[in-house]
Formats: C-alpha cells, sequence, structure tokens
C-alpha cells in the first residue's frame, strides 16, 4: 500500500463515524464522537504508541524518543465536527500526525526528542457555543464556574455531558499540564478559506490567530396574539433582535480593514407560533479580531444597541459573556522553518493570518508554535461539500514531517 493509498484508508476509518445522513455529524462528548476516539486508540497503539486520556477527553499518544526526559515535539487537531459538518476540519491533523508516525515506523527513524500526538476534545463551539475546550483544559484556561451549565440543543448541560462519558467535570483541572514545555507544537490544517486556492498556493504558514469574544443574548418581551394587537401596542422580541443584528453587522464593516467579523449564528425564537408576536428571542454572537481595539469597539457599538433598543421598545435584555479570548501570534522561528522548507521543496506558499479559532492558540504557553494552513476547494469549510484534495494533504504531511525530524533530532534507526 503507497503512501496515498495509505492516508486515504485512514481519512476513511475516521469518518465512517458519524451521525446522520449528511456531511459528518461527530458532536463532542456524544457517543459516535467517543466511538471514534476509541477507533483512533487503536489506531495509535497499533503504531507502537503509549496512549492515555486526560480528565478533559483529550487523547494523548506518545512515541518514544532515545531520551524521553527530553521534552516532547507534539502535533495536534481535533476529530469533533459541527452538525452536517466535513470530512476535513481537524481530522485532517490529527490523520496527518499518525501517518508521520507511520512513515517513521516504516523508515525505521528513531528521535532523540519523544513525539506526541494530541487528539483534542471539543474543538467545535457547536454544542455548547464555547471552543477549543480539551486544549483550554490542557493549558489551564478553564472557567469551570461558566462553562459547568453551558447547555446544548437538547438542554444537556456541559457537566452532564461529561458524565455521560464516564469523566467527572470537577476533576477538569487536572488536565492541565502546567509546568511541562513542548519542544515544539504543530497543527496542520484546512485553511476553511478560498485564499491559498485563488492564490494558487500549496501552503499557508500562518503567523497569527484572531480570537473570538461569544455572547448569549436574551431577549424579553410580551408574546401577544399577532391579529389583535396592534402595532403601536406590541414588545416584539424578535424585532428587537433584528435590529441588535443589524447594529452588530452596521459595527463590524466599520471594521474591515482589521479583518475584524461579527456573526449571529443562532437565533431562538419562542414560543415559535406563526401567530403569536414573539415574547423571547436567544442570541448566539460571535466577534472576532486579530486586533483586540478593533474588536473592543465592535463590543461597545454593540451594548450601546442593546440599550437603545432595550428602552425603545421596552424590553428587557440581557447579555451574558460565555468566553473571552485573546489573539496570539505564532513563533518566528518555525515560520522561518517552514519558509526555507517550502522553498527547498518548491511548495508554492503564502505567509498569512487565521481568522478562525484553532487548538494550536492554546498551546503557545508550553512552547513554540506552527501552524500549517492547506487549501481548502472553493473555500468551504464547515459543511458537507467541504473538500481539500489528498495530494495537497499528502503536500502538508510532507512539509509537518520534515518540521518534526528537525526538532525531534532524527536519525536513521531501527525503530522497535
Amino acid at each position: 500500500m503507497n503512501e496515498f493509498e495509505r492516508y486515504q484508508n485512514l481519512l476513511n476509518k475516521i469518518n465512517q463515524y458519524t451521525s446522520g445522513e449528511k456531511g459528518i455529524t461527530r458532536i463532542a462528548y456524544t457517543s459516535v464522537e467517543q466511538a471514534c476516539l476509541h477507533a483512533l486508540i487503536r489506531m495509535c497503539k497499533d503504531a507502537k504508541m503509549k496512549v492515555r486520556l486526560d480528565n478533559a477527553g483529550n487523547l494523548i499518544a506518545r512515541r518514544d524518543g532515545r531520551n524521553n526526559d527530553l521534552p516532547p515535539v507534539v502535533m495536534g487537531s481535533h476529530i469533533d465536527s459541527v452538525y452536517q459538518g466535513g470530512k476535513y476540519d481537524g481530522v485532517v491533523g490529527v490523520t496527518a500526525a499518525l501517518e508521520i508516525i507511520n512513515r517513521l515506523n516504516e523508515k525505521g527513524i528513531e528521535t532523540e526528542h519523544p513525539i506526541e500526538i494530541i487528539s483534542f476534545a471539543c474543538e467545535e463551539s457547536s454544542r455548547f457555543g464555547v471552543s477549543t475546550i480539551g486544549s483550554k483544559a490542557m493549558a489551564g484556561r478553564i472557567n469551570k464556574e461558566r462553562y459547568r451549565h453551558l447547555k446544548d440543543r437538547d438542554g444537556i448541560s456541559m457537566e452532564k455531558a461529561f458524565s455521560l462519558c464516564a469523566l467527572d467535570f470537577n476533576s477538569i483541572d487536572e488536565a492541565n499540564r502546567d509546568g511541562e514545555a513542548f519542544k515544539a507544537f504543530f497543527e496542520l490544517h484546512i485553511e476553511q478559506g478560498p485564499v491559498l486556492e485563488k492564490e494558487l498556493k500549496k501552503i499557508g504558514i500562518v503567523t497569527g490567530i484572531a480570537a473570538p469574544a461569544r455572547y448569549i443574548v436574551k431577549i424579553i418581551g410580551k408574546a401577544s396574539h399577532s391579529g389583535t394587537t396592534p402595532m403601536s401596542m406590541r414588545n416584539d422580541a424578535f424585532l428587537g433582535a433584528a435590529e441588535i443584528a443589524l447594529e452588530l453587522e452596521k459595527a463590524a464593516n466599520l471594521e474591515q480593514n482589521h479583518g475584524t467579523v461579527a456573526t449571529v449564528g443562532v437565533l431562538d425564537v419562542m414560543p415559535g407560533a406563526m401567530n403569536v408576536v414573539p415574547g423571547e428571542v436567544e442570541m448566539k454572537i460571535d466577534i472576532r479580531s486579530s486586533s483586540t481595539q478593533s474588536r473592543q469597539r465592535v463590543l461597545e457599538h454593540l451594548q450601546k444597541s442593546i440599550s437603545a433598543v432595550k428602552q425603545r421598545r421596552e424590553l428587557e435584555i440581557e447579555s451574558i459573556e460565555i468566553s473571552m479570548e485573546n489573539p496570539v501570534l505564532l513563533s518566528k522561528e518555525i515560520i522561518d522553518l517552514l519558509k526555507n522548507l517550502c522553498e527547498d521543496k518548491n511548495l508554492p506558499y503564502k505567509v498569512m493570518q487565521s481568522g478562525a479559532g484553532h487548538d494550536a492558540m492554546n498551546m503557545t504557553g508550553f512552547g513554540p508554535v506552527g501552524l500549517i494552513f492547506i487549501p481548502s476547494v472553493d473555500g468551504i469549510s464547515h459543511h458537507p461539500n467541504e473538500h481539500t484534495e489528498i495530494t495537497d494533504i499528502l503536500a502538508g504531511i510532507d512539509l509537518l514531517e520534515a518540521t518534526v525530524l528537525q526538532y525531534s533530532n532524527a536519525y536513521p534507526s531501527c525503530y522497535k
């Protein structure tokens, strides 16, 4: 079996774990995602790696080096998905890391440093509105009391979801690897945008990662009959939400020069009947930027809009912050190495920023971090039509392998 066939087979093995008929639905801390996780555990054991699960549900697989007292070289990403997502987001990074281990084993290459693969739990925010739970826990950045009672669309709290996976949410702090150091951390990921494909680049070398601020906005009006309540006497919670959403769009448009974006991704309208004026609305808002100042200006405009709508429409409005993360800059040392390797391999590359968050952003406290992008066809992501060519994935794996070999001090040996 050649590398193309082996990698395609590995990708297929992971993506057989899904619920529903459209795209990939492998939501964090569900039975489907846990089944996939345990399949990945078996694959790592087959590759002669030592495997453990931490208290956040992160999978950590380790290949020994000659000197296991040295800090590990780490590769990682995630296997959970959004609802009706694609086959590549996150999964490429995990499967690429395992393919590299298989290559080292096949070539009989030993490394001075140990190498780890981490499959981070709950990278996607789809279930609870908060992203990168596993990598946050590993970095000691979890706010337990804020997250404990967050609920999914079925009313299941994060604490209950942990329990259903035989995890104790109260012990999530024990996933913290505080005091440890990594030689380096690397994540290979699809771009999730159209830039690389449009510019005919095979590799994106990421210099920094934008970070989200996320809010739940609860709007309480008064439910009333749509036929008997005059327009002038309504307290319509939905129209209040609509005004806030449009003001949010206006504020983000004013910050386009900073790459700032804002999204209302969830809107629950209650009671949800055609003949009833909406009495309650819950909005989930995501604002992100690589500039904290720009993001703050959008937040300030949002809060002013909420106050104005609240007064004008006589509504009760509560704004709840569920996460506030900081943008991060990635290692210049690794960026420079990746540039040199791309030039050596004749790989057309682009130095760029990431508008999407990644687990890599939480690893900067452990050592230098590198994030590598590969093209997404038509820029599609988080959708059943998401696609990246296997040849492009293999080019990314080749680059990642060369980088890992340099950082882990590798040399031929009879690895057993």
